[in-house]
């Protein structure tokens, strides 16, 4: 990933200890209010029976490509608008941007996984175990120092089969099954690695929102395949 550098840019990692730790909880600060964000958006959607209809129907066939299409589209957006613009504003509108379009394609997951047991407690399982996934592959980067840049070319070959995966499984009506899941889960702890040493080693001090998306979209994409997890037990 390349930065631009200005007169108030430095890096993360040429800053002192204290003012490291203050980037560190500035940016997790964000992520937890994306988190926020995303269930509040989520609770209002579920409460209009049109919203659920229409994005349950998206995942028949065709429909759930155009559906994943449009989230990637939105989510290079997110991304990009993020590290390019200086602009407070419109980081934080590329933000919660993101954080809509992921709420709105977790809708057919939250609503099974709440009509499933009549209760979100499946959803408060998922949520406990990929905070906790979350933390402890997190804590790994700031233990060890270690660079886990090298995992960007492989998280991309990675995402690249499983789109092809998904289009196959979409075209020809077959179950990717309890083991993608468990490979995805994989993948997105690879992604945190990744995500995280960007924040130790490749982020300014001034880019905490971009930070705190690529983080929060790798903690999202871990707790879809957990919830998938958990709900296939059933």
């Amino acid at each position: 990933m390349e930065n631009s550098f200005d007169n108030n840019k430095v890096a993360v990692a040429q800053l002192s200890a204290a003012e490291r730790v203050a980037f560190y909880k500035k940016t997790y600060a964000h992520v937890a209010g994306g988190v926020l964000l995303f269930f509040l958006f989520e609770f209002m959607f579920l409460q209009s029976a049109s919203i659920v209809n229409f994005a349950v129907s998206m995942t028949q066939g065709y429909k759930w490509l155009l559906l994943l299409g449009g989230f990637m589209l939105i989510t290079n957006y997110a991304e990009s608008t993020a590290l390019k613009t200086t602009d407070k504003n419109m980081q934080y509108l590329a933000y919660a941007t993101y954080i809509f379009a992921e709420a709105f394609i977790f809708i057919p997951l939250i609503y099974i996984a709440i009509e499933t047991t009549n209760s979100t407690a499946l959803i408060q399982q998922a949520a406990i175990v990929t905070l906790g996934l979350f933390a402890g592959i997190s804590s790994i980067v700031f233990i060890t120092k270690k660079d886990f840049s090298f995992l960007r070319s492989i998280l991309s070959i990675g995402f690249f089969i499983v789109i092809a995966l998904i289009i196959a499984g979409t075209l020809f009506g077959f179950n990717l099954g309890l083991w993608f899941s468990v490979g995805m889960c994989v993948l997105a702890a690879g992604s945190i690695l990744y995500q995280t040493s960007n924040l130790v080693h490749e982020y300014t001090n001034e880019e905490y929102i971009p930070a705190a998306l690529g983080l929060f979209a790798s903690l999202m994409l871990l707790f879809w395949y957990v919830l998938q997890i958990l709900m296939s037990r059933d």
